[in-house]
């Protein structure tokens, strides 16, 4: 039996998305879940376009000799869907990073090109054993927020330091602020030399020591190919949960012969650094819903407003507050059944609408509405009043300037 905080309770009481044995590790999204996943969506691309990111799409279906030159069809064959592409063997991807090189590839990439950075909103699939799945925090397909920063070995730093910086900051933004941070160095199976691993590493620990960041070191955690920063968030009791991540690796580009040509015209390899915001867009949702429970902050809730005639008699008001509201931008949404007042109050409350806008016969005739808010405070308002209030209350984030 699921606890009321339980993000796998919270999906269904919000009715935002379910699971079911035909497709095990796999969410099918409802409407309400799949709106409040575009808010996290929109706020991660918000910021990579603001930090200079250039947004891809990338095949789901790759074959055998693209893992094998990345190192996955080595290191990483058992958690990867396999499956024959006419009679040539495939794998779903796991990752987006090898399709994201073979972009680069296509072009005579140039040190004035550098850093490039590209980032993909990418579904990926990894072949978890069935008794690891825990909801939205470890499935089977999930959506990563991949982004690979194309650089020279001297520009590492200072694009490591940049994204270390703003991450807090962007994580505050969702009500998420406590955050430890990992330091996982080379594992006993790898790729690349012990040189690369030597310079990878140290890139990683002086970046976090010169912004005063406080983080553990996990030996042998890294990936495959580098070793990696982790931003680890708790759940609601307190089992620590991978997020978002930036990884050094001077492997991957030697293995795809990736070059660019330096200021001498000489043909050398750039270090990739993988960054992910989010890691798993899933994961973070199932976070900050055992962080906020049904009581989302405005802006990210997927009904904003509840509009509830105490009436049929007021229903036609009540359908154009509705949308007023949501030519201003509110996700705003009519409650008109013929249940008591009291009753539909308590439901939208139950829905994690955070704002109830009730409209009885005097609202109507003058054109108002009775305001609730989250603490339980109402006042009357003209329609204007309550609109410009909401609006306010439920703004978004600038994550823009968060980068």
């Amino acid at each position: 039996m699921l606890d009321d905080d339980d993000h796998r309770a919270l999906c269904q009481r919000l009715d935002l998305l379910h699971f079911q044995e035909e497709a095990p590790g796999m969410a099918f999204w409802h409407p309400r879940g799949l709106a409040l996943y575009r808010r996290l969506e929109g706020a991660a691309r918000e910021q990579i376009e603001a930090q200079g990111y250039l947004e891809v799409r990338t095949p789901q279906l790759l074959r055998r000799p693209l893992w094998e030159a990345s190192g996955h069809w080595e290191h990483f064959y058992e958690n990867m869907f396999r499956v024959d592409d006419q009679a040539v063997e495939a794998a779903l991807k796991p990752v987006s990073c090898p399709a994201h090189i073979e972009l680069v590839k296509r072009g005579v990439l140039s040190y004035r090109d550098l850093p490039l950075r590209v980032a993909e909103f990418g579904a990926v699939h990894r072949d978890e054993l069935g008794g690891a799945l825990h909801g939205l925090f470890r499935l089977r397909q999930f959506t990563q927020d991949d982004g690979h920063v194309f650089c020279d070995e001297g520009q590492a730093g200072a694009e490591i330091e940049r994204f270390c910086r703003s991450l807090r900051a962007f994580y505050a933004a969702f009500g998420v602020d406590e955050v430890s941070v990992v330091l996982s160095t080379r594992p006993a199976r790898r790729a690349g030399d012990d040189a690369l691993w030597d310079r990878a590493e140290a890139e990683l620990a002086s970046a976090l020591d010169r912004l005063g960041e406080r983080y553990e070191v996990q030996p042998g955690g890294g990936a495959f190919y580098g070793p990696k920063v982790e931003y680890v968030l708790g759940d609601r009791k307190g089992q620590r949960w991978q997020c978002g991540t930036i990884q050094y690796d001077a492997v991957m580009p030697r293995r795809f012969d990736l070059r660019y040509v330096d200021a001498s015209g000489a043909r050398v390899h750039p270090v990739v650094l993988h960054r992910a915001l989010f890691g798993s867009l899933e994961r973070f949702l199932g976070i900050v819903l055992e962080r906020h429970g049904a009581r989302l902050p405005g802006w990210l809730a997927p009904t904003q407003v509840e509009v509830l005639p105490v009436a049929e008699a007021q229903l036609p008001w009540a359908r154009e507050v509705e949308a007023r509201a949501r030519a201003a931008g509110l996700r705003a949404r009519v409650d008109g059944r013929g249940e008591s007042l009291a009753r539909r109050v308590a439901e939208a409350h139950e829905g994690g609408a955070p704002f109830l806008a009730v409209v009885g016969a005097r609202e109507a005739a003058s054109r108002s509405v009775t305001l609730r808010t989250p603490g339980g405070a109402q006042e009357v308002l003209p329609l204007e009043g309550a609109l410009g209030a909401l609006g306010r209350a439920c703004a978004r984030p600038d994550f823009g300037a968060l980068a």
